[in-house]
């Protein structure tokens, strides 16, 4: 899913296994609801697509922005499937570190030289 540009800038050229495009559902409520015909507690940003196709047509429309009680949800969402996959609590950075110096930072020791 990384790669480096012809420049050696890091790139992301897709994403693979997150609540962008993955469904993550809670497997001890998975059951129950499916049988009820009601949607399994989820772990994935399906809310916010909820949310823009109740304001408009994404696909022929601007999409409004997004507020930011709704980007704190999906924040949420994500630590929280962070937590639950891990097992490990989600510790925020306060370096100051930029993201691109920290994705180059924990990227070096799998690709030496990036």
């Amino acid at each position: 899913e990384f790669g480096t540009d012809e420049n050696g800038t890091i790139i992301l050229a897709d994403e693979i296994h997150t609540p962008d495009s993955s469904r993550y559902w809670m497997a001890d409520s998975y059951d129950e609801s499916f049988r009820e015909g009601k949607r399994p507690a989820s772990f994935d940003k399906d809310f916010v697509r909820a949310w823009v196709g109740e304001r408009c047509d994404p696909y022929k429309d601007a999409v409004p922005k997004i507020p930011e009680d709704l980007v704190l949800q999906t924040s949420q969402v994500y630590i929280d499937a962070y937590e639950r996959i891990t097992g490990q609590r989600f510790v925020p950075d306060d370096s100051g570190e930029t993201p691109l110096a920290r994705v180059r930072r924990n990227l070096e020791p799998f690709f030496p030289g990036v």
